[in-house]
């Protein structure tokens, strides 16, 4: 891992009605096909232009691992839409626990979307409490846009 990339979860806030083709294949290429979905990846300048790409969209920022870790144990499904457990995860990745693997991919050792058999998008439910702004501003008074460690308290809201 080089010094300044980090583990970064992005959430689709805004579903695809009137939105450009252009916008639809970056959604598909981040596996974010329907809004409430969120996906990790590295920071790595190729996904931050895709991600500015779809900034109007969608929020993202770095992940912790406590949260990584709750996105799988809770949210992750493995093919066959069977639930990620902890004997799955030593079994078929090769982690000795959940807590391993969220380690593992916020220090990127890992990478969510090259995992065997693991389904690289968390379905979540809308927030509850609901969104503090709108979903149609940038994030200080809106949702969307980068928003840092915040995040993390929007993702434990929608877990």
């Amino acid at each position: 891992m080089t010094t300044g990339e980090k583990c970064l979860a992005v959430l689709r806030l805004r579903g695809s009605v009137n939105i450009s083709r252009e916008l639809e294949r970056a959604f598909a290429l981040l596996h974010l096909n329907r809004k409430n979905h969120v996906t990790l990846m590295r920071d790595s300048p190729s996904n931050l232009g895709m991600i500015r790409k779809i900034k109007d969209y969608a929020t993202w920022g770095e992940a912790s691992p406590k949260t990584i870790s709750q996105l799988i144990q809770q949210r992750g499904f493995l093919k066959g839409s069977q639930k990620v457990t902890d004997e799955a995860v030593e079994e078929r990745l090769g982690y000795e626990s959940i807590a391993h693997l969220g380690t593992a991919l916020h220090e990127l050792k890992a990478n969510l979307w090259r995992l065997p058999d693991f389904k690289p998008v968390f379905r979540l439910h809308p927030p509850r409490g609901g969104f503090h702004g709108s979903i149609k501003k940038p994030y200080p008074k809106g949702e969307l846009g980068y928003r840092g460690e915040k995040i993390n308290d929007l993702l434990a809201k929608m877990i």
